[in-house]
């Protein structure tokens, strides 16, 4: 792990957070990307966009979000103090819908009337067919035939809503692929369109804003464990797949050097190429979808297909302001493989009777890892991102009880 140094906390002018991140686009669609950044820094800066946004979150999203103390998994673990932040219960079952309210409102303030979007485990996909049917605008959403056949549940969510979703049947047939077509699409349609991306990747100004979109996970955060507390927590926990749960987690706490943050990624099957999505454990860095960042590949510079047990976590690509942590050494980054993830979704459904996504139970599995041999005095908050209802087929078919 490289040397720990002061964490850079924005991207600088040409949106790099130190060597990652940029803008690697086609020429048509500079402007769309230059209209985007100028749109987003008038509206930060404007007291009703903001007043607007923050109602929605209220009123429609339903924050803030509980900091839970996990008293049942604390006891049974016998060490840490665990708080999960409960993302789980905001209306659409996960964090996405924080972000997808932000830029629904920034395509309706830049007179886009159609949405477009990629998804894994859809519940991105649900977010943002939740806020099109809330602001009135068409959408359209990309899912891979892989994920489509294991997240159904969530497919029929998103055409309840309104929203058309589109198989893709090539490459891996994953979230990376829905990408590609959704760039695609937006490349053709991008007089009318907002492509809503749903993590911390794609093209400057992409990782900074939904980062922004997602900071209230940890402001919040920030001021229960303290009112619970009275002090900050030794370390945070939170699953990495484009890393928007996670960053929007541990950013409000990045200058507390004192507060540990580990981010845990898909160790899938095997650390084999093409057996997981763990970035940090098998990747370089290089381009994809508009950034510069560590994605897996192979030797050749082709990019790897990867696998995981959780939807929302297989992608070859990570977040680039996640890639600077990560060489900064501010953030410690890991990972579970697919049983340790279902095992860990197991534990606290019987003992807090709470079931997790798939996603946020490798988050989980890392804390049952360290808890018992930390002090009782020591507190951990762990990001429970969404809720397990549309991994219930996955549960069943991995034959877990």
């Amino acid at each position: 792990m490289p040397k720990e140094q002061p964490a850079v906390t924005a991207p600088d002018a040409r949106g790099r957070f130190g060597e990652f991140g940029g803008r690697y686009v086609p020429e048509t669609l500079m402007h769309a990307i230059e209209e985007l950044e100028q749109a987003y820094e008038e509206a930060r800066q404007d007291p009703s966009f903001q007043s607007e946004f923050q109602y929605l979150l209220h009123y429609f999203a339903g924050r803030p979000t509980p900091l839970y103390h996990a008293r049942r998994l604390s006891e049974h673990l016998g060490g840490a103090q665990i708080y999960l932040k409960r993302e789980d219960l905001l209306h659409t079952g996960a964090h996405k819908i924080n972000n997808c309210l932000g830029q629904g409102l920034l395509a309706v303030r830049m007179g886009k009337t159609r949405l477009i979007a990629e998804t894994g485990a859809g519940q991105h996909g649900v977010a943002t067919a939740t806020v099109a049917a809330l602001l009135g605008l068409q959408c359209r959403v990309y899912m891979g035939d892989e994920d489509m056949a294991r997240q159904s549940p969530n497919v029929f969510r998103m055409r309840l809503l309104g929203t058309e979703v589109v198989g893709v049947s090539s490459g891996a047939k994953t979230l990376k692929d829905a990408i590609n077509e959704g760039m695609r699409d937006w490349v053709t349609n991008v007089e009318n369109t907002h492509y809503l991306m749903g993590s911390v990747l794609g093209p400057h100004p992409y990782p900074m804003m939904v980062r922004e979109f997602q900071r209230v996970i940890g402001q919040e955060a920030r001021r229960q464990i303290l009112e619970a507390t009275g002090k900050l927590p030794d370390c945070l926990f939170a699953c990495v797949g484009g890393g928007s749960n996670s960053i929007g987690l541990f950013y409000d706490f990045i200058p507390d050097q004192e507060v540990k943050m580990v981010g845990v990624e898909a160790g899938g099957r095997s650390l084999h190429l093409g057996d997981h999505a763990a970035r940090f454990a098998g990747g370089s860095p290089g381009v994809l979808h508009g950034t510069y960042t560590y994605i897996l590949q192979t030797a050749d510079g082709l990019i790897s297909n990867t696998h995981s047990v959780s939807a929302g976590l297989d992608y070859p690509a990570v977040g680039p302001e996640h890639a600077a942590l990560y060489r900064q050494g501010r953030v410690e980054y890991t990972y579970a493989n697919d049983e340790e993830a279902l095992e860990a979704a197991q534990i606290l459904a019987r003992m807090e009777g709470i079931i997790p996504a798939l996603e946020s139970s490798h988050a989980l599995a890392e804390v049952i890892k360290r808890a018992p041999q930390a002090g009782r005095k020591k507190v951990f908050i762990v990001n429970l991102s969404g809720r397990g209802d549309k991994d219930l087929g996955i549960f069943q078919s991995a034959g877990i009880l």
